[in-house]
């Protein structure tokens, strides 16, 4: 099970849960983004477990970077291998949607002999099946996929098909929208050997309703409650995922 983080107490609640490993982000309410190399250290002095970090400049769908967006990407993976990343997790597109072989290429060759995912960014390529042989032949270590869905469990037989297709030449990651309902059924009907969550985070509120943000001085916007969160990763789901996992696996595999 590796699990998405991007604060320290998720990853404590991850690594206690009993997490294989780790995917550090920021922002995950932007779907992640790239971790600063303070965060990485922090978490890296108690990980007991590979932390992955993520290589992504901005939110959005599109993963077309522009020149200095690249620049962006090479300087923070550069920064963020030299602090200890276990591996890194990075997709970028043309916009033909096909995989960017040189960009990717970059980032590999940075990352050296440590192993880089390709996230999500693969569920919006034009042909998954012709993806699939580009990024074996980069040197990807495993891919996270949705099969092109709003979740795996919708995009289960696309995630089958690829995990058939890849025939253990890379690894074939299920993620988004997996919990503990339906774990079970995904793992049994696409064989995936990895998968990917939250753990499932909760909203806790971090301000009252009585709070206030100055904005100018003679305007302020109120904060309440239901809009400001953090998200915390649960220890007791990730266990609970964890067990379903094994079970899963002594049956199965």
């Amino acid at each position: 099970m590796e699990v998405c983080v991007d604060n320290v107490e998720s990853a404590e609640s991850a690594i206690k849960g009993g997490a294989s490993r780790l995917e550090l982000c920021s922002a995950l309410s932007e779907g992640g983004l790239t971790p600063t190399v303070g965060l990485l250290t922090a978490v890296k002095s108690f990980s007991t477990i590979p932390v992955f970090v993520m290589i992504r400049p901005r939110g959005g769908n599109d993963f077309v970077y522009s020149q200095r967006e690249q620049t962006t990407i090479f300087v923070d993976a550069t920064s963020l291998n030299e602090n200890g990343a276990d591996g890194f997790v990075f997709g970028a597109l043309t916009k033909n949607r096909k995989v960017d072989e040189h960009l990717c290429q970059r980032v590999l060759d940075i990352a050296g002999k440590k192993p880089v995912t390709f996230h999500r960014a693969f569920d919006l390529v034009a042909n998954p099946s012709e993806s699939v042989e580009v990024i074996i032949r980069l040197g990807f270590s495993r891919i996270l996929t949705s099969g092109q869905q709003q979740s795996a469990f919708i995009g289960i037989k696309l995630i089958r098909n690829l995990i058939e297709q890849a025939d253990g030449r890379i690894i074939i990651m299920p993620g988004a929208g997996i919990n503990k309902t339906n774990l079970e059924h995904i793992l049994r009907e696409t064989k995936a050997v990895e998968f990917h969550a939250s753990g499932r985070y909760h909203k806790i509120p971090i301000l009252s309703d009585d709070c206030m943000l100055d904005q100018e001085e003679d305007s302020k916007l109120h904060l309440g409650a239901a809009n400001i969160s953090l998200y915390k990763t649960d220890v007791q789901t990730v266990m609970d995922m964890v067990s379903i996992y094994n079970q899963v696996k002594s049956r199965v595999f």
